[in-house]
């Protein structure tokens, strides 16, 4: 037991006080994001959208996140991560906030598009800021730290979501989203300090030894990106296909759904941090991506299983959880790494990218193939888009310079 502790603090050991002040910041602003779980119920149940309608609801969520990455990414190079954090992180509470205001399918599809947009460019700045708030050598834990923030927040949010939801209605919601949002931009221009300064010499410098201008002229970059979207299509369907099917499906309500998230981000607190230091520095990167796919295609898998709907719901869970703790981590770190610091925004912005255009098809072809043949298919599917990417890491891991 002393050891496992010892393991656990040395975890968290030797990051530095802005990382631990930037992940802070995120927790407060992540226990606020208790819509995104919810919003195909919410739009299913509360607006009487159809299936289809809802999955294309979500592909324009998918839409504004691939906009705001691109547009995260440009203006963090252009200005900077800090002005950039703090200003979409102010104006997102207003864009969220707007939204418990509209009930119509084109006008909720145009809101949520401009409100995504504007939250999801604080995205590549706050990757960004990573690179002048860590060392390289504990950037991935740093990685971690920032994703256990994300997830606690989340887990919370889940939780807290569910409850308010299921008492008190969904207008609640939007409106604690909105105070989370611009209540994080105010801690963060009150207790971060700007470091961009320390990093101009840098980014005059002669270019580091294989490193590249532009991310999208870095080949093996891009592949590794479109093998990322294409785990991201499987990954995605748990804020999308998943929470409709356990509560039609499997009978789950909102607040037992808000519980199993609860549950996932749990996990992510407990495992994640000692995870990633016994493992960084012992297996290639590429390998653990590799695992962690194959894990996420194990958790579709669990849907089969002939068990209790609350064991069939912790098993999927469990193992979307460890592919989540294994992947996520590293492959940010490895795109962290791969950048400089005068593009490294470019570069988040085309890994947050991989997750955007992701959810921008994830939810109306998971829609379309579980309305046309049903969910089992949409798993089987699911299954195979996992074993795909795998490959196709394989192949990076042999061919390319991508470590």
């Amino acid at each position: 037991m002393r050891r496992l502790i010892q393991l656990y603090v040395d975890s968290f050991s030797g990051l530095q006080n802005d990382v631990w002040v930037l992940s802070l910041m995120t927790l407060i602003n992540r226990a606020g994001t208790m819509v995104i779980p919810f919003l195909s119920i919410y739009l299913t149940s509360q607006l009487n959208f159809s299936l289809r309608e809802t999955g294309i609801v979500m592909s324009c969520w998918g839409l504004g996140a691939f906009a705001g990455s691109l547009l995260g990414g440009y203006l963090t190079d252009r200005f900077g991560y800090y002005p950039i954090m703090f200003w979409t992180l102010f104006l997102s509470g207003f864009g969220f906030l707007s939204l418990m205001f509209i009930h119509t399918f084109i006008p909720f599809c145009v809101a949520i598009f401009i409100a995504t947009t504007i939250a999801d460019s604080f995205r590549p700045a706050s990757m960004a800021s990573l690179g002048a708030y860590s060392t390289p050598e504990n950037r991935t834990r740093s990685l971690s730290l920032m994703r256990l923030a994300i997830n606690l927040g989340f887990g919370a949010g889940s939780a807290m979501g569910g409850f308010i939801a299921g008492n008190f209605g969904y207008d609640w919601l939007f409106i604690i989203e909105a105070i989370t949002f611009i209540a994080a931009a105010f801690f963060f221009i009150i207790f971060m300090k700007n470091k961009e300064d320390q990093e101009k010499d840098m980014m005059d410098s002669p270019l580091e030894e294989g490193k590249f201008l532009s991310a999208y002229k870095d080949v093996q970059f891009l592949f590794f990106i479109a093998l990322m979207f294409v785990t991201c299509i499987a990954f995605m369907q748990i804020f999308t296909i998943v929470p409709v099917y356990m509560k039609s499906e499997l009978g789950l309500s909102e607040i037992e759904f808000g519980l199993l998230l609860a549950y996932n981000c749990l996990l992510i607190v407990i495992l994640e941090m000692p995870v990633i230091y016994l493992v960084q520095n012992r297996f290639h990167r590429v390998d653990l991506i590799f695992v962690g796919t194959l894990i996420f295609g194990l958790a579709f898998v669990a849907f089969f299983l002939p068990f209790n709907i609350y064991l069939v719901g912790i098993i999927a869970m469990t193992a979307f959880t460890l592919g989540e703790i294994i992947h996520f981590p590293i492959s940010s770190s490895i795109v962290l790494d791969r950048s400089s610091p005068s593009n490294r925004g470019q570069y988040m912005g085309a890994y947050g990218m991989a997750f955007s255009i992701a959810f921008i098809i994830a939810p109306t072809l998971g829609t379309e193939i579980a309305t046309i043949y049903g969910y089992n298919i949409l798993w089987l599917c699911m299954i195979g888009v996992c074993l795909l990417a795998a490959i196709g890491y394989v192949g990076i891991r042999m061919f390319t310079q991508v470590k």
